[in-house]
């Protein structure tokens, strides 16, 4: 038989080409045709998803402009000891004014002042007005330098100052992080920020906790109309989604602003609260600009989002699965928990998953009820991205978000298991 085999060589294709190079080949050809036509789809998710996330990974630890804005300075601050105590010598003073020139011509001064200004306060002043003073020097003539930078502001003559500069000389940087989490960099290595200064762990914290409190309020109020819904004829189960569905046809803004004026201490339900004489007038609960705020908004825009994914799965549970249960002998409540729940648990993992992840970035809402006391970490986001506009410590609170969140997934997959999530 091996020898026949042998003979007859390998097994041809109707075209004369071995039947293993042209299963290869066709296979390449329907790989790349699922390729083509996935390739939009893909480039869409490239470029507005994967690439963000890998700029602003880059902005949290690139620190390019005190390198590129005054490469003399860095190079000759180098040798200093800034332990000693002294200045910089008149070298350090000179290198600066052959930079600060060449970036006062190419208007970068202020941006690095506004950089180094993160770090510490009065630096963008000091640039903006040495600028208009040196722009005049000659770098050569009006040598030497030292002894006219202290004249043209005291904060040159400042220690502190150079330590800044050669501190965040490097081209990248580890201070964007340590200023995520309530620390500093300094030229002794990381230190705790000031008492003062430490809001940025409180919120991480904050906005987790509140996160896991507004998944699980909207857990215990979706659960019972997801079960409705799933359980009543199809006539009656759509109106309902159509109820359940009516939000999303209101703009955000508008239901935000609208629990602002139902909550306030004057608003709508403080009155029906007075009117029942269940609180007294001059005791007023204080619902607004806190965290009792956020959360009631919060699960109320939210609370669609564990709604749907229930309703999707509890419709696939057979109700025959009930009646079989007491048919057995089961209770009520036996047959619910002991059948019916657990089939449910898809759901509800899926629809955790969505708010939780949807109320751990949410900045909209904290900020129109939230105040001081309620807002997340994403209004600090927002923050530094539209006012302060230090770009890398929002990347670093960003990054850092994301780590936890994939962290989280993470847990989450190894006590519950993603498998298990369904959408029906």
């Amino acid at each position: 038989m091996a020898d026949l085999t042998a003979q007859a060589g390998p097994v041809l294709a109707a075209d004369g080409t071995p039947l293993k190079r042209s299963l290869g080949r066709a296979l390449r050809r329907q790989k790349l045709r699922a390729l083509a036509l996935i390739a939009p789809l893909l480039l869409f998710v490239v470029l507005s998803f994967v690439w963000p996330i890998i700029e602003m990974l880059s902005r949290s630890v690139n620190n390019e402009i005190v390198a590129n804005t005054l490469p003399e300075t860095v190079v000759a601050l180098a040798e200093w000891d800034a332990s000693t105590g002294e200045l910089p010598s008149e070298e350090v003073y000179a290198a600066f004014a052959r930079d600060l020139i060449v970036a006062i011509d190419a208007k970068q001064h202020t941006r690095l002042g506004s950089r180094l200004n993160y770090e510490k306060t009065g630096m963008a002043s000091m640039f903006r007005r040495s600028g208009r003073t040196v722009k005049k020097w000659d770098p050569v003539e009006d040598a030497p330098f030292k002894e006219k930078f202290l004249d043209v502001h005291d904060g040159w003559g400042d220690i502190e100052t150079w330590k800044v500069i050669q501190t965040y000389s490097p081209t990248v940087t580890r201070g964007y992080f340590l200023n995520a989490v309530d620390m500093r960099l300094t030229p002794e290595g990381a230190a705790a920020q000031p008492e003062d200064k430490r809001v940025l762990i409180k919120l991480f914290g904050r906005t987790l906790w509140m996160s896991l409190v507004i998944t699980s309020v909207c857990i215990i109020l979706g659960y019972p109309v997801a079960w409705i819904m799933a359980n009543l004829p199809m006539r009656q189960a759509n109106l309902l989604l159509i109820l359940v569905l009516l939000p999303f046809w209101t703009s955000l803004l508008v239901r935000t602003s609208a629990w602002k004026v139902l909550l306030q201490q004057q608003g709508v339900i403080n009155d029906i609260l007075v009117w029942l004489g269940m609180v007294a007038d001059d005791g007023r609960l204080v619902m607004i600009n806190n965290q009792t705020g956020t959360i009631i908004a919060m699960t109320h825009i939210l609370l669609p989002f564990m709604i749907l994914p229930m309703y999707s799965v509890m419709q696939t549970i057979p109700p025959t699965y009930l009646r079989a249960a007491k048919s057995l002998g089961a209770t009520n409540w036996t047959a619910f928990w002991r059948v019916y729940f657990p089939q449910s648990v898809p759901g509800i993992g899926a629809g955790s998953i969505l708010v939780f992840i949807l109320a751990i970035g949410y900045y909209i809402t904290p900020e129109i009820v939230g105040g001081t006391k309620g807002v997340f970490i994403s209004n600090r986001i927002a923050y530094h991205i539209s006012s302060s506009l230090n770009w890398g410590l929002a990347a670093a609170l960003g990054t850092i978000l994301l780590v936890v969140v994939l962290g989280l997934y993470w847990c989450y997959d190894k006590i519950v298991g993603i498998d298990n999530v369904k959408l029906g």
